[in-house]
């Protein structure tokens, strides 16, 4: 396993924008009866919205939100843009083609999230309110961003178990193509040094290529099988409410070509170099 320094060393250089996140609250205390899995979904579809606030942070014009369900209280981001250019133009780099920036991207990520087994994608669902359709995630608490761990200087307990993590989040980035890798402050770091990725609203490229400078060298064994096992069939019924025919085999492109590459490297270093 590659050292603590080398793993946040070659992070760093993959990870460096300024946006700031839209789901943490910049503070590391230990959380109480964290919300996750089905009763986080369930809690964000049914509690009642008893205040919300814009965040003046980010450039998709979110919302925080509180929400309460009985003697239960908890926070959520609340992201309702849905915009699609024919022809996008970035700062830097060719002419896109087919730019989607969504929340439909949000509830995709974290149901790919479940099925690859990952756990780095905070519980998010869709849900209508006021009469507007988005995606509702919720809000990590006493969390605080990658750049603000950093500034901290604090490092994580288990460097094992962040290396893993950050293998898995880097795998993610890779499959949804999602460019906003480079933004740290898209990266949370819980009160358990557990490690979230936030804001897909602008992942699932329709690329089959795999992003540039951000190579996959370590994988999860339970991972990469589910990874393999992969159809578009399973794909279409679990996302196909969110993501489109084509960026579901875009995605399958991407996952060949990820397979690919651990498969290459198992060749020239053995499973125990890889897994």
């Amino acid at each position: 396993m590659l050292s603590f320094a080398v793993v946040t060393g070659a992070l760093a250089a993959l990870l460096s924008s300024t946006q700031p996140a839209t789901a943490g609250s910049g503070q590391l205390d230990p959380p109480v009866d964290p919300l996750r899995g089905a009763a986080a979904e369930t809690f964000l579809r049914t509690a009642e919205v008893v205040d919300q606030e814009p965040l003046a942070t980010g450039v998709t014009r979110s919302w925080r939100l509180t929400l309460r369900q009985g003697d239960r209280q908890a926070r959520a981001a609340w992201k309702t843009i849905d915009e699609y250019s024919h022809v996008q133009r970035f700062e830097r780099g060719m002419p896109e083609l087919g730019f989607r920036d969504t929340w439909k991207h949000e509830v995709a990520a974290y149901e790919l999230d479940k099925i690859l087994g990952l756990g780095v994608v905070p519980p998010t669902v869709e849900r209508r309110i006021d009469g507007d359709l988005g995606a509702l995630t919720l809000w990590i608490e006493d969390a605080m961003t990658e750049a603000g761990r950093r500034e901290k200087g604090l490092d994580p307990p288990d460097q094992a178990q962040w290396n893993r993590e950050i293998y898995n989040v880097r795998l993610f980035r890779q499959l949804t193509y999602d460019t906003d890798f480079r933004n740290i402050n898209n990266l949370l770091v819980g009160s358990d040094f557990h490690v979230w990725a936030i804001d897909h609203s602008r992942a699932f490229r329709t690329r089959e290529e795999l992003l540039p400078a951000m190579e996959l060298d370590r994988f999860s064994r339970e991972v990469l099988d589910r990874l393999r096992a992969l159809t578009e069939k399973e794909l279409d019924r679990s996302l196909g409410r969110w993501l489109t025919g084509l960026q579901i085999r875009s995605l399958l492109k991407r996952r060949d070509r990820i397979v690919a590459a651990a498969d290459r490297l198992i060749a020239e270093r053995g499973e125990t170099a890889l897994f």
